[in-house]
């Protein structure tokens, strides 16, 4: 079974740029991690200073895999690049929270 996941956050607009030169070339054991704790068809898309994430997960254990992203030192590292360029999406945004989970209201399959 095939979970689907839409995650939103803003850019920090003068970092707009920086950000998307990161994403121009993405670091390839980022993509190896993420394929290997079960993330398949992973696409952001910008509007703006907003980026949408999109996601498939196809594992048995979300929270767990997420761990291991997390746990990842070079994800780690590629953080330390990508997450000052963010600022979190919203009014009911926790502080410090960045990428929101979004709640799926209609799938066509």
């Amino acid at each position: 079974m095939v979970e689907r996941h839409g995650l939103v956050v803003n850019i920090v607009p003068e970092l707009r740029e920086e950000y998307l030169r990161l994403h121009a070339d993405v670091w390839s054991q980022v993509e190896a991690t993420l394929q290997a704790c079960n993330v398949r068809n992973y696409t952001i898309f910008v509007l703006e200073n907003t980026l949408f994430a999109y996601y498939e997960y196809t594992g048995t254990d979300h929270e767990a895999d997420m761990a291991r992203i997390a746990q990842d030192p070079v994800t780690q590292e590629w953080w330390r690049h990508t997450d000052p360029c963010q600022t979190a999406f919203g009014q009911d945004a926790a502080p410090g929270e960045r990428w929101r989970d979004m709640q799926e209201v209609w799938h066509l399959p």
